[in-house]
């Protein structure tokens, strides 16, 4: 159950991820032209920020090598000067000092909030406009993408933006003006013990990467421990995975799934943390080493006449000491980068699709005040979903019929036949490979899609609740309704008496997709948040097929009502429903091979006949 999970992620900056496998995500990542170009722009209405940032970044990185210098001075000339300490030498250097740790400290909460603010306004912007560019997608779009895949952009991926900013050009920058300033006050302070101390340096960067590497693939396997958990949990904690566990009696097994893996994941988080301490280890007794190392040189250098004083010791081991971390941030500078422009590359990916349904740039609106507002046609219609090699079979084979404005009109016929595809044709959902699909005269590629959707409302067979009230979920209908609105549009769909019926009403919380309600409930929720929208056009896709016969009845009642005064579109399953239909509209093969009243077509004696004895001979039996 848990192989299916969402498509890849990625963050701003490497922390324990596995270097290797980050390197081959990054490979992976689409090819962007003027990628950098794009990066950019994005954050080219915050350069005034972004300048303050790498100038409080260059400023702060300089006054930190500035103390071991300062201790120089105070060895010197302020604690150990011929004839004693000078406290007013002493105390002037301290000052300042102190001046600067305080001036440090300011910059560096500014530019940490200079840095934060510009990285999540850009992560936080460039995640709506992704938002909003997916919802202009067309149906096909999310019918062949994974829903985990589309999650990890605006997640993963956008949420990894942040850190280029905050993590990845602050770092760069930062460690790079360190590791040159003080590489130049190592220079000054002495030359020779800057040569010992490069010499020195290697040892440790090798030992940092061998310890780096094993502690990546230890990360590796806890990360995907920490998946697989997390996948666990979303299956099984689900509503329908504990109904699912509890109606085949697998909760005990779902916890001993669960617990094997948690312990496997105590097992790595142990086996990673102590890998960590002997590095640390490591750099503590490397960072103790090299001092003393500096002293004996020091000393090898002061007998050799080089002059050498304590201060110039004392401060050269503190620069040093500030060098190394630094230097090894330098080291995973490629590597960050390129994690950024992958990132960045996923998201425009995804933002350079082009939508397939799109308003023409002369398209109008529908002419809601027209004779024939309501009346649906298709013209000789042909269309074919289309498959992974892009080839499209034709579902619809030069479909043609007209329903005129306020009819009743069904389509019947065996599954596959092309039914539900007409109702995603007449909202443009898709549009007509060939021929043309006309709404109140126009063809629909002429028309606004906001104002044809405005005019059409779709029932269909899997009720869609948020977890919210039942009273927000019918807003979502008209977002301003009255209280009194809602009533209304609950009488209509014959479901107000029960919600009321509920201890708080209209503020009942559903659930999750709405599992509080029964499947009637649900449907004539449904009808009633159509109802608040009083479309000119209602589109029922099999809307009773999943209920018993009691709920059906009570559902169909609504869906009368809600029938009454426009245009009916229903995609039945169950014939009897559809028989005082005013057209009802015989698909086989994606062809229309009859059409007519329930009394003409079993007149016909012909496949709509030979289906309604089929299902009546099934409900005898």
């Amino acid at each position: 159950m848990s192989g299916m999970r969402g498509g890849g992620g990625g963050r701003g900056r490497i922390g324990s991820a596995d270097v290797e496998a980050q390197r081959a995500a990054n490979a992976s990542a689409p090819r962007v032209a003027g990628l950098l170009r794009r990066i950019a722009e994005l954050f080219v209405p915050h350069r005034t920020q972004l300048v303050t940032t790498g100038a409080l970044v260059i400023v702060g990185a300089g006054l930190s090598v500035l103390p071991p210098l300062l201790t120089q001075q105070a060895f010197d000339h302020g604690l150990f000067p011929r004839g004693g300490p000078d406290l007013p030498v002493l105390g002037g250097i301290v000052a300042l000092m102190v001046v600067i740790y305080l001036v440090s400290a300011a910059l560096g909460v500014w530019q940490t909030w200079l840095t934060a603010t510009v990285g999540n306004t850009v992560m936080g912007a460039l995640r709506v406009k992704l938002f909003d560019h997916l919802q202009r997608m067309e149906l096909a779009f999310f019918t062949r993408t994974k829903t985990g895949v589309i999650q990890s952009r605006l997640q993963n991926d956008v949420g990894g933006v942040a850190g280029v900013l905050t993590n990845t050009v602050s770092s760069v920058l930062g460690n790079t003006v360190t590791v040159i300033a003080a590489f130049v006050a190592m220079v000054v302070l002495s030359w020779q013990l800057t040569v010992v101390a490069l010499i020195l340096m290697p040892v440790l960067v090798i030992a940092q990467r061998r310890v780096g590497q094993v502690r990546a693939r230890i990360a590796t396997k806890t990360q995907e421990s920490l998946s697989e958990l997390t996948a666990i949990t979303q299956e099984t904690l689900s509503v329908s995975g504990i109904l699912l566990a509890k109606s085949f009696n697998q909760q005990p097994s779902e916890v001993a799934r669960y617990q094997d893996e948690n312990d496997n994941q105590v097992h790595l988080q142990v086996r990673q943390q102590m890998s960590g301490q002997w590095f640390f280890a490591m750099v503590q007794i490397f960072l103790a080493i090299i001092p003393a190392i500096i002293y004996l040189c020091a000393a090898w250098l002061i007998l050799g006449e080089v002059p050498v004083t304590a201060g110039t010791i004392v401060a050269f081991t503190t620069v040093q000491a500030r060098l190394m971390f630094p230097l090894l941030g330098l080291m995973r500078v490629a590597l960050d980068l390129q994690t950024s422009g992958a990132l960045f590359a996923r998201i425009f990916e995804y933002l350079d699709l082009k939508p397939t349904i799109l308003d023409a740039p002369d398209a109008q609106p529908v002419r809601v005040h027209g004779r024939d507002l309501g009346k649906v046609e298709f013209d000789d219609v042909v269309f074919g979903y289309p498959d992974e090699s892009g080839q499209a079979a034709p579902t619809l084979k030069g479909v043609s019929f007209t329903i005129e404005p306020g009819q009743f009109a069904a389509f019947v016929g065996p599954s596959g036949a092309g039914k539900t595809t007409i109702s995603y044709l007449i909202p443009r959902f898709h549009d007509a490979t060939r021929g043309r699909v006309l709404f109140a005269g126009d063809d629909v590629r002429d028309l606004r899609q906001e104002s044809l959707l405005e005019n059409i409302g779709i029932v269909s067979q899997e009720t869609y609740l948020f977890h919210a009230t039942i009273g927000e979920n019918l807003r979502y209908a008209k977002p301003g309704a009255s209280d009194a609105e809602l009533e209304r549009a609950c009488r209509a769909a014959n479901i107000h008496d029960t919600v009321r019926s509920f201890p708080d009403g209209y503020d009942t919380v559903v659930g999750e997709r709405g599992y509080r309600l029964s499947g009637g409930e649900k449907q004539r929720i449904a009808i009633a948040r159509v109802l608040l929208k009083d479309p000119a056009v209602l589109i029922l896709d099999e809307a009773t097929s999943a209920l018993d016969s009691i709920s059906e009845r009570v559902v169909q009642q609504a869906l009368d009502t809600a029938s009454r005064g426009r245009t009916t579109i229903a995609i039945a399953h169950r014939l009897s429903t559809i028989a005082a239909a005013d057209v009802i509209f015989v698909l086989q093969a994606g062809e229309v091979v009859e059409r007519g009243t329930h009394t003409e077509l079993m007149a016909a004696a012909g496949v709509y006949a030979r289906l309604y004895a089929e299902q009546a001979g099934a409900r005898a039996g």
